[in-house]
């Protein structure tokens, strides 16, 4: 039998007329690949979702064609300027007008967000660069420095340095906290068309309309590289999620890229003309191109984009996908990025503003933003792309599904295969390329568990729900029976029998003291059964009345909420926060107290005792006030009760 081959990387996805008049600008999100915006000289912000023919949504209020459009990195905001120069932003889970940026004299050719604060640059056909605030409608500072047009912008992964390239053959790197320029990349002799950060080490690359691809450090400011004969001007790059290679879409042809040392690892032909931009998502490389009002999808499979290509200095013979290679393995370290885990503060230095660029909004403006407007084409794309991005989870994210090649184009016999492909190797400007291998494509890495495992879930974490039930039966085979259901589904799962019979009979013993009416007691048990999930159980019952609490009750009890603390299941967290709250409230101020009161006449045991157990529950309470302290930086619902509990624990300092 021939063994099928796949043959095809490339292939049209959809083309749609995304606007009444001609498509000026475009961009992909990023995060999904699914989701594309599009600006045209109808003055309208279109958004689609790639592979569906209608349009989500339509953004108006600019009053002349949408030059730039970009999406914020969770696809939750748009910005989009305008030929007058004017800027606007929208929500598109709110579906309204954020905020409306003038200051700008001429065309707005690039924008780009803040990758986690609030902050949109903007760069111009007046050669200014400029950073706005989108909480306080205003300037924070303008970059002086290109002599013509600005024509793309980007900022570092870690938000603390801006990339600018212009019309002026230079690319130029701008400090925020400081507001000055770091380093000027001169060496295109061409206007420079894009920028992009390599998504870990201190890199940078740029594409130029004289057909050649450099490449920066950025510590020693300096070239590492350059690539030189691509077959017109370079309009998109893109490194690889992982960092191993840079994607560079030029005319009708997709390239794959090293850099250190330079060399070419693919040529994929797709007849994408002009291409806009491009994405990576679920091993796939889904581009963008537009011609007049049409906008055209396509989507290159980068499991079958191997290294093929071939360099005089350094031949690769290495066909594994791209995926599974080693990023430059003979590259010199290089640092990389410190992305810090909040917002990123405002920009230290800031520039007093002109008094057109910080003046207070007039009525004008409210009447600009009062006409803005999102239109909802299409409800029920709109309800399944933008609406539940803030609600809570129950589940794990759904991961989109790869888009399906055509038909027609998944496989071939093998015969087939010695035959010159009209499509593949047979176009590639690479001599004496032997065919290439079946692409296999790579077995998923198992999942890994994560920190917190959350309590509210629709399947338990690292099991699957179908071992647990009977194979699927042969229609001859006869109606299973409960027992016999049953013994399959606890077959080769004796040792969760286990486990749950032991946590039923230790559950027993503490239910059997709990009905003396000796609470003490029971929790003494359940902390000698040395079962946190027994723990767990019983603080559950506790904590629902508060009267239940005594002082001899807290020195057991405190040492057990510290390992609940610690724990990584989310529902052991919430019981241990939930005790140690009902603790603080109530004993706190009397351990103080006491502690703080003068020693007494004579002999009282029962205050000696009282004394010894307040003792003993401070020195826990400061034993667990530093991991209190530690965790009340985390973001959510575990880092809204740390921060509460460490307020509560301010009087122990």
């Amino acid at each position: 039998m021939a063994t099928p081959v796949v043959t095809k990387t490339a292939w049209k996805l959809q083309e749609i007329v995304a606007h009444a008049s001609n498509v000026s600008s475009l961009v992909l999100g990023k995060a999904s690949g699914r989701l594309l915006a599009t600006g045209g000289d109808d003055c309208r912000v279109n958004l689609w979702s790639i592979n569906k023919p209608n349009c989500i949504m339509s953004l108006t209020g600019h009053t002349s064609p949408v030059e730039s459009v970009r999406l914020n990195t969770p696809e939750e905001l748009i910005v989009a300027g305008s030929q007058s120069g004017s800027i606007r932003v929208w929500d598109l889970e709110a579906a309204k007008i954020l905020r409306t940026l003038m200051g700008h004299k001429a065309n707005i050719c690039s924008l780009d967000f803040h990758p986690y604060g609030e902050f949109v640059a903007s760069g111009s056909q007046d050669t200014n660069i400029k950073l706005w605030d989108i909480r306080r409608k205003g300037c924070v500072f303008r970059y002086r420095g290109h002599t013509q047009a600005v024509r793309c912008l980007r900022f570092s992964p870690d938000g603390k340095w801006l990339a600018s390239a212009a019309d002026d053959h230079t690319v130029k790197l701008w400090d925020l906290t400081a507001g000055k320029m770091m380093s000027e990349f001169p060496g295109h002799t061409g206007p420079v068309n894009v920028v992009e950060f390599h998504p870990n080490e201190y890199l940078l690359a740029s594409g130029s309309s004289d057909r050649t691809i450099r490449f920066w450090d950025l510590e020693k400011f300096q070239v590492v590289s350059c690539i030189e004969g691509e077959p017109g001007p370079v309009r998109s790059v893109l490194f690889n999620p992982d960092g191993c290679c840079l994607y560079s879409g030029c005319q009708d042809s997709l390239r794959v890229y090293g850099w250190e040392p330079e060399r070419c690892f693919d040529v994929v032909l797709v007849s994408w003309g002009k291409v806009a931009d491009l994405a990576v998502c679920n091993d796939q490389l889904i581009g963008v191109a537009f011609s007049q009002s049409n906008v055209s999808s396509y989507v290159v499979d980068l499991t079958r984009v191997t290294r093929t290509g071939t360099v005089a200095q350094d031949p690769v013979q290495d066909s594994r996908p791209l995926a599974q290679q080693p990023a430059h393995p003979s590259a010199p370290l290089r640092r990389i990025y410190e992305r810090p885990g909040t917002a990123c503060s405002k920009p230290q230095r800031v520039k007093q503003n002109s008094e057109s660029e910080r003046r207070s909004p007039s009525s004008e403006d409210d009447r600009d933003e009062r006409e803005s407007r999102a239109e909802i084409q299409n409800a029920e794309e709109y309800n399944e792309i933008f609406q539940p991005k803030n609600s809570i989870s129950r589940t794990p994210p759904r991961r989109s599904e790869p888009f399906p090649a055509p038909p027609e184009d998944d496989m071939v016999s093998a015969k087939e295969v010695a035959k010159p492909s009209p499509t593949m190797d047979s176009q590639f400007p690479v001599p004496n390329v032997p065919p290439r291998p079946p692409a296999v494509t790579p077995t998923p890495a198992p999942k890994a568990e994560p920190a917190i495992i959350p309590a509210t879930r629709n399947e338990p974490i690292g099991l699957k729900a179908s071992d647990f039930l009977p194979a699927v039966k042969i229609p001859q085979q006869a109606e299973l029976v409960d027992e016999d259901a049953m013994s399959q589904i606890r077959k080769g799962h004796d040792t969760m029998c286990v486990v749950l019979t032991s946590r039923h009979k230790n559950l027993d013993t503490v239910r059997a003291v709990w009905t003396t009416g000796d609470i003490k007691t029971s929790v003494d048990s359940a902390v000698a059964i040395n079962d946190l999930s027994v723990v767990v159980d019983l603080l559950n019952i506790v904590n629902q009345k508060a009267s239940l609490w005594k002082l001899d009750l807290c020195t057991t009890v405190l040492p057990q909420i510290e390992k609940l603390l610690q724990s990584k299941y989310e529902s052991y967290v919430q019981t241990g926060c939930t005790s140690l709250k009902l603790i603080l409230q109530r004993f706190l101020p009397l351990i103080t107290d006491i502690l703080a009161a003068p020693p007494s006449v004579g002999v009282d045991i029962s205050r000696e005792e009282r004394l010894h157990k307040c003792r003993l529950c401070y020195k826990q309470l400061k034993s667990i006030s530093g991991l209190v302290k530690s965790k009340s930086g985390l973001s959510g619902r575990h880092g809204s009760a740390f921060r509460e509990l460490h307020l509560l624990m301010a009087s122990l300092d």
